[in-house]
């Protein structure tokens, strides 16, 4: 039977995220470390390392750096960027039991919509998720715990003005080659500026990987949000300062990526490409996600 303790906790993409599991009969990092393992043992270790880091709380510390450019945003077609700084760690906390803690930190250029120049850059809102997870988790792999997003933005368009709490969920299975899952989180405003629109929004990031040889795979993995404060769609009410339309956003797209190395260092690089099916009046219709993931197995005992 394969040792699912050796399973731990991650998070590609996805959110911020980007995504994967499943059971290694060895842990990642012993094939990392020796570097004359027999090719055969050395893909497979490799497979092994795909497979973890597609896991949201698998036992590998990742930092992932990852680039997402928004295009089309306003009448001017305008592009947004935003760059996450989105470290996960794991940590054992019993023998039963791992506590998973990813933050991401965005940086971001807001382009003024309304114009063809000028715009915002800074920090955005800090979000810190933490998951607690089974340390020896079934064919299904899961953790719960919160949400958080932090007033942290250095400019009023860059952020909400808002302390925000709420539950997340991520759940997968790993049969064969696949990763196949979800995460899940809603989050609403408990503090700040009173001048600011209260939040109550939802993301649910779903992905499907399939992996290939060499450390190839192909992904999807598109982030699904909701603005619950927006309206379904037409025109607010007479007397309605809810905003009009706009509550979700849809897209659909995927990419490729790759678990390898860099000189000493395992990275996982992908690239992804996202249409817009729904979005908000005057947001952007397509975008690109670019990462790339320094990956730190965990070391075999002994």
């Amino acid at each position: 039977m394969k040792k699912r303790s050796k399973l731990g906790l991650l998070w590609s993409a996805v959110f911020l995220c980007t995504v994967g599991v499943s059971a290694q009969d060895a842990p990642p990092g012993a094939a990392l470390n020796a570097q004359t393992s027999p090719p055969a043992a050395a893909a497979a270790s490799a497979g092994d390392l795909a497979k973890a880091t597609q896991n949201p709380v698998a036992s590998l510390i990742s930092v992932p750096i990852q680039n997402n450019s928004n295009f089309a945003v306003g009448p001017y077609n305008r592009t947004q960027d935003v760059l996450n700084i989105q470290p996960v760690i794991p940590a054992r906390i019993s023998e039963n039991w791992m506590l998973i803690s990813r933050i991401i930190q965005p940086i971001v250029w807001q382009p003024t919509a309304a114009a063809t120049t000028g715009g915002q850059f800074g920090i955005g809102d800090m979000n810190p998720t933490f998951f607690l997870s089974p340390a020896k988790p079934g064919k299904l792999i899961w953790g719960l715990g919160p949400a958080i997003v932090l007033p942290t933005a250095t400019s009023a368009v860059l952020g909400q003005g808002k302390l925000s709490f709420g539950p997340s969920m991520v759940a997968l299975v790993q049969p064969g080659p696949w990763t196949i899952g979800f995460l899940v989180n809603n989050v609403w405003s408990v503090a700040g500026s009173g001048h600011r629109p209260s939040v109550n929004q939802m993301a649910l990031q779903y992905f499907i990987t399939y992996n290939l040889k060499k450390g190839w795979n192909i992904n999807s993995g598109p982030i699904v949000t909701a603005n619950w404060h927006n309206k379904a769609g037409g025109d607010a009410a007479e007397g309605d300062d809810t905003p009009p339309g706009g509550r979700w956003t849809i897209p659909f797209g995927g990419g490729v990526g790759r678990v390898m190395r860099l000189g000493p260092q395992p990275v996982n690089l992908s690239a992804n490409f996202y249409g817009n099916a729904v979005h908000p009046p005057g947001a952007s219709s397509w975008g690109m996600r670019l990462q790339i993931a320094l990956l730190y197995p965990k070391k075999p005992k002994g």
